[in-house]
């Protein structure tokens, strides 16, 4: 490993570091707020799709279907419907919360920061993504 990667790699590390200490994660702006009202009528409609194994939560912050046959095949295209708004709203989420920031450049390090937060916060039995692979919390 040369010296000028290893210095990179630290710059970035720090970077990311930085920007989660100084991020406001509970800011609020209207837009802000919109995602969240949409995110949250919607979260009763996964709840049950997060319990049945459907849908997991992924390690970048995005939802996945995890097991397509957990859903009757007449109701997978509203499953897939469900999970591209949801992971729309979160990317509009982490955007939106760097930007208000005053620091659009942040999305990605507030992706990551709220992706372990809902890991962490997933109930026993949602499907989690760590590490490239898939298990039952």
């Amino acid at each position: 490993m040369n010296i000028q990667w290893k210095a990179a790699l630290v710059v970035a590390l720090l970077s990311a570091t930085l920007a989660q200490a100084q991020s406001n994660l509970e800011v609020n702006t209207p837009a802000i707020s919109a995602v969240k009202s949409s995110m949250a009528q919607r979260h009763a409609q996964l709840a049950p799709l997060y319990a049945s194994g459907a849908v997991g939560l992924k390690a970048d912050g995005s939802l996945a279907i995890h097991d397509a046959n957990a859903v009757p095949l007449a109701q997978r295209g509203k499953l897939n419907a469900l999970v591209a708004a949801e992971n729309n709203d979160r990317s509009a989420l982490y955007r939106e919360i760097a930007a208000a920031n005053g620091h659009p450049e942040w999305a990605d390090d507030i992706r990551r920061t709220f992706a372990q937060r809902w890991i962490d916060k997933a109930p026993a039995g949602w499907w989690v993504e760590s590490h490239g692979g898939w298990a039952r919390k």
